[in-house]
């Protein structure tokens, strides 16, 4: 005769034509229960999980052994027939029958939930959601387990370091560097919207290299660097001002029809690290003056169509270092256009 877990306060809810049962279970309850239908692999309804990455299971033991436990839901279908889930006055009746239920999400932690409490038997009474579905049709668990891996992203991991700053590690620099890089690539909006050259993107022009974009800004997303002394210090602040910076930029060649060809400078290395450059060294510090990031602020401040665009064909016959020296010159150029002449200061 079967055993149960035994839960009177559970919920019902139905997820457009899914019927769910949502209740707490204790780890030690679930984990003889789960069992993992891997897509391409096994041949039965709900078949829809990738293959077990053990790094990351193991990430995932290390985070609950800290004292950590999941505040988001475990998706369960139930499929075994010959012990189906009961309903009563007394609420919901699961089987603790072995490889009774699918996973439809949360896999890997099910199984970083299993190393740990290997090492540490006190795991198995901690309480974690269970959303218990029942005899899905592959087309329904899929549909799940898309909705969850494709339109609810993970949020970027520096995000997570504004959120709860004592995490932050050594790598926090470059980690938000990188963030930023994605954001600026993924963003559709981004004056640099796929021209990011990430691992493994094919060679070609009007391309900025990944370690370009980290290098120039790992300097300043710095716990000490120049956003965090501007009170710049979140990722979301950060990526507005260089946001709107760039896009500056890109509206004076884009005026030109010249914003993704090959004469753009700013398409470039050397012309996108010499314009971080000036953004943090130049322009930082007179908005911060006039308290605005705004885009018309950065464009008064930086009149490109009065002195000339620059172009790749002006800057061709150099390289390295002094490109980029004469890039930031340049946007220097258009800053110091309103400064006064000697004899109009008082001394």
């Amino acid at each position: 005769m079967a055993k149960y877990i035994n839960r009177n306060d559970y919920i019902t809810a139905k997820f457009g034509n899914v019927n769910a049962y949502i209740f707490t279970a204790c780890v030690k309850e679930i984990l003889p229960i789960y069992y993992v239908a891997v897509r391409g692999r096994d041949n039965e309804e709900g078949a829809v999980q990738r293959v077990l990455n053990k790094r990351r299971i193991s990430s995932i033991a290390d985070f609950v052994l800290d004292g950590n436990m999941f505040f988001n839901p475990f998706i369960l279908n139930w499929v075994d027939e010959n012990y189906p889930l009961e309903f009563n006055d007394n609420g919901i009746k699961v089987p603790l029958i072995r490889d009774g239920a699918q996973v439809i999400d949360g896999q890997h932690r099910l199984e970083g939930l299993r190393v740990a409490y290997e090492v540490n038997k006190n795991i198995g009474e901690k309480e974690i959601i269970i959303i218990m579905t029942e005899r899905l049709t592959t087309k329904d668990a899929a549909q799940i387990f898309l909705n969850i891996n494709s339109e609810q992203k993970p949020v970027p991991k520096s995000l997570v370091y504004d959120l709860f700053g004592e995490v932050k590690d050594k790598d926090y620099h470059i980690v938000r560097a990188t963030d930023i890089a994605n954001m600026l690539h993924d963003d559709k909006n981004s004056p640099y919207y796929q021209c990011i050259k990430l691992p493994g993107a094919k060679q070609g022009s009007l391309k900025v290299d990944l370690s370009t974009v980290v290098n120039v800004l790992k300097g300043y997303t710095i716990s000490d660097g120049l956003f965090k002394q501007y009170n710049l210090g979140d990722l979301e602040s950060q990526y507005k001002v260089i946001f709107n910076f760039c896009s500056v930029i890109k509206e004076y060649y884009e005026d030109d029809g010249e914003w993704l060809k090959n004469v753009n400078p700013f398409m470039t290395n050397a012309g996108f690290y010499s314009m971080i450059q000036f953004l943090c060294e130049d322009i930082l510090p007179k908005c911060v003056e006039k308290k605005s990031f705004e885009k018309k602020v950065i464009k008064a401040l930086l009149p490109l169509n009065e002195i000339g665009l620059l172009y790749r064909e002006d800057i061709k016959n150099i390289q390295g270092k002094e490109q980029r020296a004469e890039v930031y010159k340049y946007l220097k150029s258009a800053l110091l256009r309103e400064i006064p002449n000697q004899n109009e200061y008082k001394f």
